[in-house]
């Protein structure tokens, strides 16, 4: 694996979606989010790494048949079999193993050279997770297997942290019913199944950060991670189409790079410069071809580049 990254990254993506629902609350009848006050839609950054996992996953299976970019959070996986492997490898072959090891006793109390060792078992646990996972790597974990058994490490934080998606313009969602002519048995009803949600179309704007800091300090992220980052937010829903999020495209990845690992201006400062808007012309955006994007890049703050401006896919 290449050298953990030295530099800190912010970044902005901007996607759209035509006749679909890129995020539907099952607290509201999955229909898509929308900000009550400001009528703008969102996406939580919890589907929008759903989507990123995906690609990952699905790239490694195809072109990287490689152990460390197994994905940790999935679907139909359950997460204590990973847990597992992971105690294994630091030599901890069961939970109940560690919770005979230290009784009941809180690791608060515990000194000395047995504090010592498991302190060393527990980077070893993380260390494990952290080679293995690329989305412990990327975005971090709450391992709760761990934390049941009194690991110093059930929670580790990731570099890369994504915001919430808000939509440039308010959205107006549509309910459309969908009719069926079958019937799922002698005697049931055909016809109407139900309503299906829609945003006719919207153009979401994430904020998004890679801490160089944390990638050194706790997950080990690469500059090999960092691409595969890229190029899976650039692809992120490319292999996720389905009927009910309709058509859904990145087309913009910006993303200014610092000089350091601790960055060399304000993430807000940098964002400022992405100017996105209607045009004056259009009354109700159905393109991505209704909007101007802008991004400033003269007289950049000292030790910052746009290294990727504007990149259409």
């Amino acid at each position: 694996m290449s050298a953990v990254i030295s530099n800190k990254y912010d970044f902005i993506v901007l996607f759209d979606v035509e006749n679909g629902n890129p995020n539907g609350d099952p607290d509201a009848g999955n229909m898509p989010r929308v900000d009550p006050e400001t009528g703008l839609g969102l996406v939580t950054d919890v589907c929008l790494k759903r989507k990123i996992r995906n690609y990952v996953e699905t790239w490694a299976g195809v072109e990287h048949r490689n152990i460390s970019y197994g994905i940790y959070v999935k679907e139909n996986e359950y997460l204590v079999n990973n847990d597992n492997r992971a105690l294994e490898d630091a030599q901890v072959k069961t939970l109940e193993k560690r919770l005979s090891e230290i009784g009941k006793e809180s690791k608060k109390g515990i000194k000395g050279d047995k504090r010592e060792t498991l302190d060393e078992r527990d980077k070893a646990v993380v260390g494990f997770m952290c080679r293995n996972f690329y989305d412990i790597r990327a975005f971090g974990a709450v391992m709760t297997t761990f934390t049941q058994g009194d690991y110093n490490c059930g929670q580790v934080r990731g570099p890369v942290q994504l915001g919430f998606a808000r939509s440039i313009d308010p959205i107006n969602p549509q309910g459309v019913t969908v009719t069926r002519v079958t019937a799922t048995k002698e005697g049931t009803p055909k016809g109407i199944v139900g309503p299906k949600y829609i945003v006719p179309y919207a153009l979401y704007k994430v904020e998004g950060h890679v801490s160089a800091n944390l990638a050194r300090k706790t997950t080990g992220f690469s500059e090999e991670d960092l691409e595969l980052l890229w190029k899976a937010i650039i692809n992120m829903f490319e292999n996720d189409h389905s009927a009910v999020r309709g058509n859904m495209a990145v087309r913009e990845l910006i993303v200014f790079k610092h000089s350091n690992e601790l960055g060399n201006a304000p993430a807000y400062k940098l964002f400022e410069r992405v100017k996105v808007s209607r045009k004056e012309e259009v009354k109700v955006p159905r393109v991505y071809e209704d909007y101007t994007v802008e991004v400033d890049t003269e007289s950049l703050p000292n030790g910052v580049t746009c290294e990727l401006s504007l990149i259409h896919i």
